[in-house]
């Protein structure tokens, strides 16, 4: 890689960083935002910028016969931004991948943990995926265009790479015991054994639900998964358990506070034309239905009451409007048809 090639992106990099010095915090909350829209209960979202200097030193790789592995740089290297999704299950993993599909352009998807049961081994699971933002990647708008990459991995598949990562590349250079290899080996096959449990007992938990016709029951964080449960069953997925407390704050704001509230907002003819009007790209969770179901029966109320709510309500109120137009949109097509 020539020095000029070098000074170039070293110019286009800066430059980028500068004009987009809050990167990192909107693709991290872009992507909770949707997850949590889609009710997939994560354990963490993770988001970074490459360095300078981690740019450059892999801009400059080379192959065996030493011709630069990236040749454009800025437009070869599509890691410049990096995403870490963290679930609790494994059988969470293609739910989210279904999710971020939808959500975004994929050039590339690669499992890594297939690749190394393909070779016959134990080691470093996880799913990496080379995507694209579009024109309908909500809350990214100026990022159109813009690569970067996902991996979506366990907790526990996390921790074994993060340790592994501490030992094989922070702890100086020379050769590894065999002995360490062999113990990472052991002990990735324990992690996808106890995954694998996790999974199981995860499909055979059965939490209690409440009789949601009971008007004594109180919608409050702790009661609204068992209610909905009953209500909806499993038509919209549960949401993360901190959310239920965003959708108390809610309804109470639009006054609904009973289970016949509820029910009523939940209403099936108000369910199919909010999801004919948002033209979801996933199924959204349980919270995501029940605020756009608020949005269309109250309005510019509900933007106004809930507004500076949530975990991004600093583009909350310009989301709402969106979403408001299409809903509107959605009515007024209806009534000329």
């Amino acid at each position: 890689m020539s020095d000029n090639t070098i000074a170039r992106l070293g110019s286009t990099y800066h430059e980028w960083v500068k004009a987009h010095p809050d990167a990192a915090d909107d693709f991290q909350k872009a992507i909770e935002d949707t997850l949590s829209d889609a009710g997939i209960n994560y354990d963490r979202v993770v988001a970074r910028v490459k360095s300078w200097k981690s740019l450059k030193h892999k801009a400059r790789k080379t192959t065996d016969k030493g011709a630069p592995v990236y040749p454009d740089p800025w437009s070869d290297i599509h890691d410049k931004i990096g995403v870490r999704i963290t679930v609790l299950h494994s059988t969470d993993i293609p739910v989210v991948l279904d999710i971020l599909a939808h959500s975004f352009d994929v050039i590339r998807s690669i499992d890594k943990a297939l690749e190394t049961k393909v070779s016959g081994g134990f080691g470093y699971g996880s799913h990496h995926l080379v995507v694209t933002v579009n024109e309908e990647s909500e809350g990214l708008q100026d990022y159109v265009g813009i690569d970067f990459e996902i991996q979506v991995r366990t907790v526990l598949q996390h921790a074994w790479a993060e340790f592994e990562h501490d030992i094989r590349y922070k702890r100086g250079q020379g050769d590894i015991d065999p002995q360490v290899d062999r113990s990472f080996t052991l002990a990735a096959g324990l992690i996808e054994l106890a995954d694998q449990q996790f999974d199981q007992i995860a499909a055979l938990h059965d939490p209690e639900t409440l009789r949601p016709t009971d008007e004594e029951v109180e919608l409050t964080a702790e009661t609204l998964p068992g209610i909905l449960a009953m209500l909806v069953g499993t038509r919209f997925p549960r949401s993360r358990f901190e959310h239920y407390r965003w959708l108390e704050e809610l309804l109470v704001l639009n006054n609904i506070t009973t289970v016949s509230q509820l029910t009523d907002l939940l209403n099936e003819a108000d369910i199919e034309a909010v999801s004919s009007a948002m033209n979801y790209r996933f199924v959204p969770g349980q919270v995501r239905i029940i605020d756009d179901l608020l949005l269309n029966r109250f309005g510019r109320e509900h933007i106004e009451r809930t507004a500076k709510t949530g975990t991004n309500p600093a583009q909350r109120k310009e989301r709402l409007k969106r979403r408001l137009k299409l809903l509107r949109s959605a009515g007024k097509s209806s009534l000329s048809d």
